[in-house]
């Protein structure tokens, strides 16, 4: 097979690029080269030696042969090295179903073991962070984590210690891993050696279902995967999402993801969750049905002037919600007073790698769709001083939480007990929705469809992984059907009817759609681009 790749490719990646797979451990694309596992080896044409295919970089006229004799034979004899003091841990590792070591034995291996001593024995079940747990007997000494804290987190707690049978990874003396991006370790080591403590013993990876989405923790937008428990007729109960991880994309989080947004999943099945929609008196709320919760918060809009009600969306909302509140209130209510912001409070966490201090995944998508007040609106803070002096009597809140905000909380509790009208749409419980005379359930990014687009201006999907826990539902489905009892009539029945009329409106998204956006995102069109599709 012939095949033509870029300079300096090495043989791995460009035998990788024909749907060849040679076997590794110790490669990976975003470290430097190590060449310690030995289990990459092909044989060149003219070579009398076996060469190291991590290490030998494509050159014009090179013959590979990836599958020969010698080259099996090799494979087989370095996995019965790495086998020898290897425990046999498969039925109660996490790694099992998805480690390399059981899945090169089986397709490379299938030999009949010659061990006649005991396995040498190394720690086991040592926690060497927040939430990494280390087992030396597994390791296969690839050094992917000790190169990881050198070269990307810069961070160095790693080291191989000791020297032939005796070598092991660890800590050195007096640390411990303490970068934001730990989680990564597991998702490199190539066996059971490094494993995540909060997925430890909870599921097999075989029972789990694996949707495609993105962190919705900061505006970054890292690719990533929602790991899910494959539920049975018999299950009633339990934990439906079990761990996030990160996935390839060059443009945006490479091959990482940090910390906060894997295990900042936790509020999708908190007890804080918002199950049914609600109206009444603060105080004395009951439980409804969404037609009539829906028809009662229609029929009580309609009762202030325009002046009088206020408007704050969220840049937690998706692209097609936050078109949707825009279709709603400002072009059909011609409600001025719309925003979206509302600052942080104290200074954001952020680096230089990922981690961005805008903690909101859709800031750039509300700015592109124009979710700001006009010069005659008002503001965020302007509207909450507003209902300080009752000028605005009605507030309409999407996920907002005041108290988290650098705002007077005596202004902001001011505010909210003069308001006749106060609606709060969200996924969680929050002491703003606890003034609220009507309380609608959304469903978290996990459960439901829709885009974000991040700082860079990178617009990508997100896909429904998991059903809305209790009577809650998407944004988008609660704005419609809120649109059809103000007699607004919107002309859309799903989120991908909803993109294609918001990139026929908004002219840095006139050149998307579904299918342009894939599972890798696509660029907002650049002013001057030209917009055909």
């Amino acid at each position: 097979m012939e095949v033509t790749v870029a300079e300096g490719t090495n043989v791995l990646d460009a035998a990788k690029a024909v749907g060849i797979q040679i076997p590794h451990y110790c490669y990976h694309p975003a470290l430097s080269i190590a060449g310690s596992c030995r289990l990459c080896v092909v044989e060149l044409e003219k070579q009398p030696r076996l060469q190291l295919s991590c290490q030998m970089q494509a050159a014009d006229g090179m013959v590979v042969h990836t599958n020969t004799e010698r080259v099996q034979e090799a494979r087989a004899s370095i996995l019965e090295f790495f086998l020898l003091n290897h425990p046999i841990d498969c039925p109660v590792c996490d790694q099992s179903g998805e480690c390399w070591l059981q899945i090169y034995y089986m397709r490379h291996g299938l030999y009949q073991s010659r061990q006649l001593g005991d396995k040498l024995k190394k720690h086991k079940a040592l926690p060497i962070g927040r939430h990494i747990i280390l087992d030396s007997e597994r390791c296969v000494l690839c050094s992917r984590c000790v190169r990881f804290c050198q070269e990307i987190t810069h961070t160095d707690e790693m080291g191989l210690f000791e020297r032939g049978n005796e070598s092991e990874i660890g800590i050195f003396p007096g640390k411990e891993l303490f970068s934001k991006y730990t989680g990564n370790l597991g998702d490199i080591c190539p066996v059971g050696a490094l494993t995540d403590g909060d997925f430890r013993f909870r599921c097999r990876v075989w029972y789990l279902d694996v949707t495609e989405s993105i962190c919705p923790l900061c505006s970054r937008g890292c690719n990533i995967e929602i790991h899910c428990n494959v539920r049975r007729p018999h299950q009633s109960k339990g934990q439906r999402i079990l761990r996030l991880k990160p996935r390839f994309n060059p443009e945006v989080n490479q091959w990482w993801m940090c910390d906060e947004g894997r295990y900042g999943y936790k509020f999708i099945e908190d007890s804080t969750r918002l199950l049914h929609p609600q109206m009444g008196e603060p105080s004395n709320l009951a439980t409804a049905g969404w037609p009539e919760i829906i028809a009662a918060l229609a029929k009580r809009l309609r009762s202030f002037r325009l002046d009088e009600v206020a408007v704050l969306a969220s840049a937690q909302l998706t692209n097609e919600e936050m078109f949707l509140v825009k279709r709603i209130f400002r072009d059909g209510l011609r409600i001025k007073n719309l925003d979206f912001r509302v600052p942080p409070k104290g200074q954001p966490s952020a680096d230089e790698m990922l981690i961005q201090p805008d903690k909101n995944p859709n800031t750039r998508g509300a700015q592109e769709i124009g979710l700001i007040p006009p010069p005659d609106g008002l503001s965020s803070e302007e509207i909450l001083v507003a209902a300080a002096d009752g000028r605005v009597k009605a507030l309409f809140v999407f996920h907002h939480e005041f108290l988290d905000s650098p705002w007077d909380p005596a202004l902001t509790d001011k505010a909210l007990s003069r308001l006749e009208l106060l609606v709060f749409q969200g996924s969680n419980a929050t002491s703003t929705c606890r003034r609220a005379h009507f309380i609608l359930p959304a469903a978290t990014f996990a459960e439901k469809d829709g885009t974000f687009t991040n700082f860079q201006g990178h617009v990508q999907r997100i896909n429904r992984a998991v059903e809305p826990v209790g009577e809650s539902l998407p944004d988008w489905e609660i704005l419609l059907s809120l649109s059809r009892a103000l007699d607004l009539r919107l002309p859309y029945a799903s989120p991908r009817e909803t993109f294609d009329d918001l990139a026929s409106s908004v002219p840095s998204f006139s050149q998307l759609d579904y299918p342009s956006i894939g599972n890798q995102g696509a660029p907002l069109r650049q002013e001057g681009e030209s917009s055909a599709r």
